[in-house]
């Protein structure tokens, strides 16, 4: 758990609650007295400064220099703590295990649905979307391609239910399962899709090589796996992420 990023973040901010306080207390004593807020800008920049040194991505600085600030305002606003219990609720079912798989939310666009539906074999196939949010791909490739089996699966509860139900109200193909792909048999499918984060590419990979199988095909969409070079890259549209194409 320690190497959960989310995790690490968190421990920063209790280990910058010493020095913020050390100097908060010198400097009252100066006759320096510090407001809040400003309470709430050191122990920020404190817990910044702490992530420079540590194997955290540049984005968690800002996180970390904003979120004691973020919290004193949130408080501010007095509001019932019911709102927070909701919204912490929403955000749960929305993106689950973020903290440990780093996989946020990323949704494809239908110019992505339509590149990968050309990059599909003419005869039958079973395809399945590692993290498959909203269903929008899998969804779109059942009604193009009624000859093959599209599947999905997705560790969140709300998008994969919210999948589902647009399978069941559009009398789709389409199944959709709820679950961790990493615990999923890549033998079983002749494409397997992926549009996840740069975190996880290295084990995908390793995943794959495993379980494909030949003549079987790795999409991904933006993030490239550095282990070997794509067979194809293909540019869904001008300026935009590129699609990449492994072939087993």
């Amino acid at each position: 758990m320690l190497r959960v990023p989310a995790v690490k973040a968190a421990l920063i901010q209790l280990l910058a609650l010493l020095p913020m306080a050390a100097i908060a207390w010198l400097l009252a004593r100066s006759g320096m007295a510090l407001s809040v807020t400003m309470i709430a800008l050191l122990q920020g920049a404190i817990a910044a400064l702490i992530t420079c040194k540590v194997n955290l991505a540049p984005w968690w600085r800002a996180i970390e220099l904003l979120f004691p600030l973020a919290l004193l305002e949130m408080h501010a606003l007095h509001l019932p703590p019911v709102i927070f219990l909701l919204l912490f609720v929403l955000l749960l079912g929305m993106y689950w295990s973020t903290f440990r798989t780093q996989v946020p939310f990323y949704p494809s666009s239908p110019s992505v649905w339509n590149a990968v539906a050309q990059l599909l074999p003419q005869y039958p196939v079973r395809l399945i979307d590692i993290g498959s949010g909203l269903g929008g791909l899998v969804l779109s490739l059942a009604r193009k391609r009624p000859d093959s089996a599209f599947f999905g699966i997705e560790l969140a509860p709300l998008p994969w239910l919210f999948s589902c139900l647009r399978a069941r109200l559009a009398h789709s193909t389409a199944r959709f399962m709820r679950g961790d792909y990493e615990r999923l048999d890549f033998s079983a499918y002749d494409v397997v899709f992926a549009y996840l984060s740069p975190a996880a590419m290295e084990a995908l990979w390793c995943k794959a090589q495993r379980e494909m199988r030949p003549g079987t095909m790795l999409i991904s969409y933006e993030f490239l796996i550095n282990a070997r070079a794509p067979d194809q890259v293909i540019a869904v549209v001008p300026s935009a992420a590129l699609l990449y194409v492994w072939h087993f």
